[in-house]
C-alpha cells in the first residue's frame, strides 16, 4: 500500500490518466476535476522544478500526501492536519440502514444538486467534473438531496471513500454511514481497499469510520503551495 503515502500522483500515473495534466514528473488534475498537484514520493529538484513549470509560475499548488518540507522557494500558504484510514480486510462493521433508498446519482443530471449540497456541508474540494471519477451515491428527502458519499482518488489496489456529507438538518440520522457503507462493498466487490481521509481533529467522523472498520494507518496533510517566480 506505498501509494497510498502519496496518492495523487500514483493515481494520475495509473488508473485516472486520463484526468491528468503532466509536465515531466509532475501531476496534476484538470481544473474541472480536482484541485490536487503532485510530485513524486521523494521528489528532487528536478521533479519540484517540474511542478512549477505545469502550474505556472507565482501560481498555487495544492498536495495531498504524506507530510513533506517543499523547498524554500516555495511559499506555503496552509497546511491541512488530517488522518489517512485504511478499512481493514475483514470488512465494516454493521450499521442500521435508514428507511430511505440509497441512489446512484449521475454526472449530468444531478451534478447541480451534489453542489448544491457541497455547498451546504462543506466537506472539502469538490469540483464540477469530480463525479467523473467514480460512482457517487446519493439520498433524497422530498426530492431533495440530503446525504452523498463516492469515490474519488483510484491509487493502485486501493480506491478513496470522498465527499461524505450530509446536510445540516440532516445529520444523525445515520444517512452519512449508511452511503460509506455502502461505497465500501462496492470497492471490495471490485478487490480493492477502500480508504479516507479525515481531518485529525473530527472526533466524531474518526469514530463513525472506526464503526465501519477503517483504521488510521498515517497521518496526511493538504498543503497548499505558492510557486516561486
Amino acid at each position: 500500500m506505498d501509494s497510498l503515502v502519496n496518492p495523487v500522483w500514483h493515481a494520475l500515473g495509473g488508473e485516472q490518466s486520463a484526468w491528468s495534466e503532466v509536465h515531466g514528473s509532475a501531476r496534476r488534475f484538470r481544473s474541472d476535476v480536482a484541485v490536487f498537484a503532485s510530485v513524486p514520493d521523494a521528489p528532487t529538484a528536478d521533479d519540484w522544478d517540474s511542478l512549477r513549470t505545469l502550474v505556472g509560475a507565482r501560481q498555487p499548488a495544492f498536495l495531498l500526501r504524506a507530510p513533506i518540507e517543499p523547498p524554500a522557494q516555495w511559499t506555503i500558504e496552509f497546511r491541512l492536519g488530517g488522518l489517512q484510514m485504511v478499512a481493514e480486510r475483514d470488512g465494516p462493521a454493521p450499521i442500521d440502514p435508514p428507511d430511505r433508498e440509497l441512489l446512484v446519482l449521475d454526472v449530468d443530471a444531478d451534478s447541480g444538486d451534489v453542489l448544491d449540497l457541497i455547498a451546504r456541508s462543506n466537506p472539502g474540494p469538490f469540483r464540477a467534473r469530480t463525479m467523473e471519477l467514480g460512482t457517487y451515491l446519493g439520498i433524497r428527502d422530498d426530492g431533495v438531496l440530503v446525504a452523498l458519499s463516492g469515490e474519488r482518488l483510484r491509487p493502485p489496489g486501493a480506491i478513496e471513500v470522498s465527499a461524505v456529507c450530509t446536510d445540516p438538518e440532516f445529520r444523525g440520522q445515520g444517512l452519512a454511514a449508511s452511503l460509506v457503507h455502502a461505497v465500501m462493498a462496492r470497492i471490495r466487490a471490485r478487490n480493492e481497499v477502500p480508504f479516507l481521509h479525515v481531518e485529525a481533529s473530527n472526533a466524531t467522523a474518526i469514530r463513525v469510520y472506526e464503526r465501519l472498520g477503517f483504521r488510521v494507518s498515517r497521518e496526511i496533510e493538504g498543503l497548499r503551495l505558492v510557486a516561486p517566480a
